[in-house]
């Protein structure tokens, strides 16, 4: 079984032997919700309105991607800089601890959405006629939090191991499902919008099946649940998870409370059907951002694992491979959303009214996202470095300090209307991602250049 090894090799080729199977595993995770959206988008007769409903589920879907990536995410990066620190022992219980973590609220998560799921629904801005085929959708998707949670926030820790194919293939597993259960449940067994829901949590019951048996008993560090006697020695590394984990946590749970924002405003200005433009894009966007995640998700490790080896060389070289990649990737998407944005609109429905609507929202929306790239990498960074506060501070600046009040002002206060909402996120883009790469430049490379003086010292 093939490992990556972060400590040796040319760094372009450890990012790109992690990041690739890391991009197929996240395409194929986006699979789980777009490929119900576009199997939805095309029911006859109810398609359209159907689409935007699912829509309004998504601030929930995210809250619970939010979690799996508080424990997740959090965890990953210390378990690679323990291991770069040749500590299994600790790396063991870093691992254990973030398992045991993601358990627990998957199970506090589903219990409280399953009980409030029309009011939360009817808060994301749902009408009568939205619940018809949200709140179904919405209480058959909640069945599958638990094995959801199990297999975004467990895979990390595979690829950390340098068992990229691994964690590609467990997602594969799901997403496949997934792609071959959606019509039958949708349209042969007619089920409709809950058959997409149904054939979900099948595909993720695989997905994280397959995670738990890697994990206890092929990888390299197996995983298991926290004995009770082992709770307080843990307390430490749940609260070094849980702060690094604040970063991303923070990050998609505002990304959640945007798109609730968001909703509530177009659904004033725009009518049911501005939410169906915005489910689009959004879509669209995470098609778009999947592969930007997948490359600095797959730097991180290296960077970690270099950081706590004290090889500063590794890391310059790893932050930089990272931002040439990335940006010189968006650059090519960026071109294609601005010259042909139909191609992209037409994968998720086929209403020639709705795409009409949708092209100047799109490009509008996307105006500066390569911005989006500056904020990107520089939380990968600061997350890799262990840097708690800075990763929580970017967070919070785009989205709640930035994007939310632009969302109400410019449509209400400057008169743009629905112009306004899409708009929002390209200021937010400019001014939250020029600061958040600059601050990690001007912290980062100054700490490296000091742990390069005090190995000069000590040699």
């Amino acid at each position: 079984m093939k490992r990556i090894d972060f400590e040796n090799g040319t760094l372009t080729g450890n990012i790109i032997g992690t990041a690739l199977p890391m991009l197929v595993a996240q395409i194929l995770n986006l699979l789980y919700n777009i490929v119900d959206r576009i199997y939805i988008g095309r029911i006859p007769e109810i398609g359209t309105t159907a689409l935007g409903a699912v829509g309004l589920c998504f601030p929930f879907i995210v809250i619970i991607s939010a979690f799996s990536g508080l424990f997740g995410t959090g965890g990953a990066p210390l378990f690679s800089i323990y291991r770069g620190r040749k500590d299994q022992a600790g790396a063991r219980k870093i691992m254990n601890t973030s398992f045991t973590m993601l358990f627990l609220s998957g199970v506090i998560l589903m219990t409280i959405g399953l009980i409030f799921a029309k009011p939360i629904l009817v808060l994301f801005g749902a009408s009568e006629n939205a619940l018809t085929y949200a709140y179904p959708y919405m209480m058959i998707y909640l069945i599958g939090t638990m094995p959801s949670m199990i297999a975004l926030g467990m895979n990390p820790f595979i690829n950390a191991q340098g068992y990229s194919l691994i964690g590609m293939l467990s997602v594969t597993i799901g997403a496949v499902s997934n792609l071959i259960l959606d019509p039958l449940f949708i349209f042969a067994l007619g089920f409709g919008v809950r058959g997409a829901a149904i054939a979900t949590i099948i595909s993720q019951f695989l997905s994280a099946l397959f995670v738990i048996v890697f994990l206890t008993r092929k990888s390299e560090l197996k995983v298991r649940f926290l004995r009770k006697a082992e709770v307080p020695s843990c307390i430490k590394y749940a609260k070094n998870i849980t702060s690094l984990g604040t970063a991303a946590f923070i990050m998609q749970v505002t990304n959640s409370l945007v798109t609730i924002c968001c909703n509530n405003v177009l659904a004033v200005t725009g009518g049911d059907i501005y939410i169906s433009v915005m489910t689009i894009v959004s879509s669209v966007r995470q098609l778009v951002e999947t592969p930007i995640h997948a490359v600095n998700e797959g730097a991180s490790p290296v960077i970690s694992y270099n950081y706590g080896a004290k090889r500063t060389g590794r890391v310059r070289k790893a932050i930089l491979i990272m931002s040439v990649i990335t940006l010189g990737y968006t650059a090519i998407m960026w071109s294609i959303i601005i010259l042909a944005p139909h191609m992209l609109l037409m994968v998720f429905t086929s209403d020639t009214a709705l795409i009409n609507d949708a092209v100047p929202a799109l490009k509008q929306y996307f105006a500066a996202f390569i911005f989006m790239d500056l904020q990107i990498m520089g939380q990968t960074v600061f997350k890799s470095l262990n840097k708690k506060k800075q990763a929580i501070f970017f967070s919070l600046l785009r989205k709640v300090i930035i994007v939310v009040p632009l969302t109400y002002f410019m449509p209400y206060v400057l008169g743009m209307g629905t112009s306004g909402v899409f708009l929002a996120e390209p200021v937010s883009n400019v001014i939250g991602g020029s600061i958040c790469f600059l601050t990690m430049l001007c912290i980062v490379l100054p700490e490296l250049k000091r742990m390069d003086a005090e190995k000069s010292q000590i040699r």
